[in-house]
């Protein structure tokens, strides 16, 4: 599936975040994403749409450029997005292997912009009648990598598009805007870890939430309620494969679409700052039907039920600014105006006052009694659950 117009937006909006005084520069980009919406990823939209570069450091602070052959000068390897890259990240990194033949597991993402691009340029593309395209705009989305091979990598240019390559000193980046951001850099500090979790809510506008093992010293936030999600392993390309690679592990799930929600920051058992990338996600499946293999159980809340759980502050606040953060016509909670027509119906269409006691109990040291609920009842059932009775 294509790129979506909420992925593209929240990166743009992540970027201007970051560069509030480039919002007018980028002000045909802006445009673009509100009059053509999903379309502004396709090449045949000639009003102007998205391109994805890579920006690759080596060790020795040198910077990337390929002879791109079309145009006769040196530039960052990039290109435009094909419908099966799963994000503007991905579709760099794509650009990049083809173009050069460097593989994604020989780069990783600079620190701090594992999901919002280092640079964003709009540059103005010729016509070209044989091929049936107008001059039309490319907004070029540029993400920043460090290649961490310490091995020479087997370079395979794409003949077709690419006549050479150079490795330049970040003075002679040919663009001065990427230049300019580029000298001011500071120097990479490659972290050792680094973490992904997935933000995953429903049309309910419930949200999916993880209760993890109680191994207090072993785990982060032991017997707590979180999101899926873990930490970059060596083979992960990208921060996404992370948590692409974490969702499949811990409960056989594939999301079709992640976006980039944001980054956030924690302490690990050493006091060392880690930063997670959030990763927004939706899916409207039954937790009971995954294959759970870390934690005790995947349960639906709504952010009006995160003050009954056991969870962490920074947890909670993440899922109240992602419900917050969407639109009213795009809000999973649309057509569900008030409490009331939340509750059940009984089957002669009355509105069931429902009352429930929920006895909860937990022990000094963190630890809940719960019970594992009936097959067959007509409230969470094969769940386990604080005691509880209308």
């Amino acid at each position: 599936m294509p790129l979506s117009h909420d992925h593209i937006r929240t990166t743009v909006d992540s970027y201007l975040a970051r560069n509030p005084h480039e919002r007018e520069q980028l002000g045909a980009f802006l445009n673009g994403l509100d009059q053509t919406g999903d379309e502004i990823a396709s090449r045949s939209t000639f009003t102007g749409h998205v391109t994805c570069g890579a920006i690759v450091v080596d060790d020795l602070g040198r910077v990337l450029h390929v002879l791109h052959l079309a145009s006769g000068k040196f530039l960052v390897p990039g290109g435009h997005a094909e419908a099966a890259d799963e994000s503007l990240a991905a579709t760099a990194l794509r650009e990049l292997h083809e173009e050069t033949g460097i593989p994604p597991q020989a780069v990783t993402a600079w620190p701090g912009y594992e999901t919002v691009p280092f640079d964003i340029d709009i540059h103005d593309i010729d016509a070209h009648p044989r091929k049936g395209e107008p001059g039309h705009q490319h907004f070029d989305l540029r993400f920043l990598f460090r290649l961490h091979t310490t091995t020479d990598v087997p370079v395979v240019l794409q003949e077709d598009e690419v006549g050479g390559i150079e490795w330049r000193p970040v003075d002679r980046v040919t663009q001065p805007p990427l230049r300019e951001k580029l000298l001011k850099l500071p120097a990479m500090t490659e972290p050792e870890t680094a973490n992904a979790s997935a933000l995953i809510y429903n049309d309910r506008g419930e949200y999916l939430l993880h209760l993890r093992d109680y191994f207090p010293g072993e785990i982060w936030e032991p017997g707590m309620w979180s999101l899926l999600g873990g930490g970059r392993e060596p083979q992960d390309a990208s921060l996404e494969h992370t948590v692409r690679r974490e969702l499949a592990e811990e409960a056989g799930l594939d999301l079709a679409d992640l976006t980039p929600f944001g980054t956030e920051y924690a302490s690990n058992d050493d006091s060392a700052t880690v930063p997670i990338a959030i990763y927004a996600g939706r899916w409207n499946g039954d937790p009971r039907e995954l294959r759970l293999t870390e934690g005790v159980m995947l349960a639906w809340f709504t952010p009006s039920d995160l003050h009954r759980l056991r969870i962490a502050d920074t947890t909670s606040d993440l899922v109240r600014r992602h419900a917050a953060s969407l639109s009213a016509s795009a809000a999973p909670q649309s057509g569900l105006s008030s409490p009331e027509e939340r509750r059940p119906a009984s089957p002669s269409g009355t509105v069931l006052n429902v009352i429930g006691v929920h006895l909860y109990l937990e022990r000094p040291d963190g630890t809940v009694l719960l019970g594992l609920r009936h097959p067959n009842s007509a409230f969470a059932p094969s769940t386990w659950h604080v005691l509880a009775v209308h």
